[in-house]
């Protein structure tokens, strides 16, 4: 078990995706996004292995959650700065989103 206090140095904040690619150099199918998290935190960018559920047109404008104070990840030559959270299914990862429109950088309390 981990205590109350080990949680909250987890930051989930939410994000807004603003583009999303195919990352080619990718071992596993995965997309590049470009995700604002508001002034606070400002643009960070993530590797997500999100490409059985959507296609990079479909992510734009999604209100997603992500980790933001996790170490940055090299991922071939691109650095996955947060981790986009989600959940999985039996074909692949599902988004967790925000149900209301709510500010990108909005903290999960």
């Amino acid at each position: 078990m981990i205590s109350w206090e080990d949680f909250e140095k987890v930051d989930i904040r939410v994000g807004k995706i603003t583009a999303a690619n195919v990352f080619r150099e990718a071992r596993k199918p995965a997309y590049q996004l470009h995700i604002d998290f508001g002034e606070e935190i400002g643009m960070k960018q993530s590797s997500a292995q999100i490409t059985v559920h959507y296609q990079p047109e479909d992510l734009i404008g999604r209100l997603i959650l992500a980790v933001v104070n996790f170490p940055p990840r090299k991922i071939a030559h691109f650095e996955s700065e947060v981790l986009v959270l989600g959940v999985y299914d039996e074909l692949g990862v599902i988004l967790i989103e925000a149900e209301q429109r709510v500010k990108p950088g909005a903290k999960l309390c």
